[in-house]
């Protein structure tokens, strides 16, 4: 067993002689843009997997170590390691977890620490935990975000946006069934294996395979035929997980609906902002500020050849830019509530409206206050701006039954289609 060490606040260190021969364990929430993601580390010599258990014990799992009034992503989440951990298939002393950061005011910083003391309290207390942020809360010696796995990162998220937007716009009219998700496995497959030669994340190479990527699913047959076309807003998590919204996607096209998911690109460069407001606000550290800057004007870039891209393929339909969601809000919100999805959340389902997906289901952990605020508290408002909007805050928590959930999005459902008539 490695020897651990320890920082001054008592959590074990991932360090380099871990990195060597440790499994770091993820949870997956975005399968495309993490299963991309993956490789990232995987090519700088991390052993990593992605947990994609999605069984029901897992929630009981969750509750026998976290409170129930717990945020119920992290309740998932924790439940989800502690599957991985007692099932045998992984040394519980030669395996790390990683979990994410937020690092503002939503309870989504506080995971890590529920996790740890879920771990000591079910004998696991030797595994380490690794914090992934941008905010340097955490160092550990073996782990480290440096700039080359930012860019790679990075390009994965917009990949993994790309991919998301296309398929399900091609999935819902798709002549032969199954197209659109082959067509998913051979551009992971493609970039990845770009990735393993340094190729695919610079901004000329991901050009051209955006050019390539939107050309192969247009070459998809189609058959465009009147659909209910439903938009998918909320809280992150619960958001992008199948395995926290009850497989919602699927069952929305099962339904025969087109679905639009908003990409992960547009909650990141929130977040970067936030971070560049609260220092013109209030101070802060202005190297932290410059690097904050950077990261958004390069989002911005790669933005924009990404959106300049679709364009050129009447067939798809994209969101607004990251900045022009801004003034949908005014006499709305502030938009200096950023608490968990802030003022973005309504944004999403403003803009949802204007590009034709009026239809609005709004995901939301029970107890998750910025999301009731955000997004359930908006909801009367926006319908009063636009009436056309057609939207229902469905709860998502261990106690709610996933036929209760889908009768009612059902009920908005018969509501879109008296609309289309």
């Amino acid at each position: 067993m490695t020897k651990l060490k320890r920082a001054k606040n008592g959590r074990i260190i991932f360090t380099k002689e871990m990195k060597k021969d440790y499994t770091i364990l993820v949870p997956d929430m975005l399968p495309i843009h993490f299963e991309i993601m993956k490789y990232v580390f995987l090519n700088e010599g991390y052993k990593m997997e992605l947990l994609r258990t999605a069984k029901p014990e897992i929630k009981q799992l969750g509750l026998r170590y976290v409170h129930n009034d717990t945020c119920y992503p992290a309740l998932l989440v924790i439940g989800q390691f502690l599957d991985a951990l007692e099932s045998g298939n992984y040394d519980v002393n030669k395996t790390a977890l990683m979990i994410m950061q937020s690092g503002g005011g939503c309870r989504a910083s506080n995971y890590i620490h529920l996790l740890r003391k879920a771990l000591e309290k079910a004998g696991y207390g030797q595994i380490p935990v690794i914090s992934f942020n941008l905010s340097g809360m955490e160092l550990n010696s073996g782990f480290a975000l440096t700039v080359p796995i930012v860019r790679r990162c990075t390009a994965a998220v917009i990949y993994g946006d790309l991919l998301m937007l296309l398929s399900n716009q091609t999935r819902a009219y798709e002549v032969n069934n199954g197209d659109s998700a082959r067509m998913i496995e051979h551009w992971v497959r493609e970039i990845t294996e770009q990735f393993k030669r340094s190729k695919g994340f610079s901004f000329k190479n991901m050009k051209e395979n955006f050019e390539k990527i939107i050309a192969s699913f247009a070459s998809i047959p189609i058959n465009k035929v009147p659909k209910v076309k439903v938009g998918i807003v909320g809280e992150i998590y619960v958001k992008y997980a199948s395995f926290a919204n009850n497989n919602l996607e699927d069952f929305l096209h099962e339904q025969d609906c087109e679905v639009m998911v908003p990409g992960l690109l547009g909650f990141l460069m929130f977040k970067v902002d936030a971070r560049i407001q609260d220092v013109h606000l209030y101070g802060g550290s202005k190297i932290k500020l410059g690097i904050a800057t950077l990261l958004l004007n390069y989002f911005k870039k790669v933005e924009k050849a990404f959106m300049d891209c679709v364009d050129r393929y009447p067939v798809f339909t994209q969101l607004s830019s990251y900045e022009d969601t801004k003034p949908l809000v005014e006499g709305l919100i502030g938009i200096g509530n950023r608490m968990g999805e802030g003022w973005f959340l309504p944004a999403e389902m403003i803009e949802l409206v204007k590009h034709g997906y009026e239809n609005i289901v709004c995901t939301q952990p029970f107890g998750c206050l910025p999301t009731h605020v955000c997004g359930k508290g908006m909801i009367h408002k926006i319908k009063e701006m636009y009436p056309r909007a057609n939207i229902v805050p469905i709860d998502y928590d261990p106690g709610a039954t996933k036929v209760n959930q889908e009768n009612r999005i059902k009920l908005m459902l018969s509501v879109a289609r008296e609309a289309m008539v």
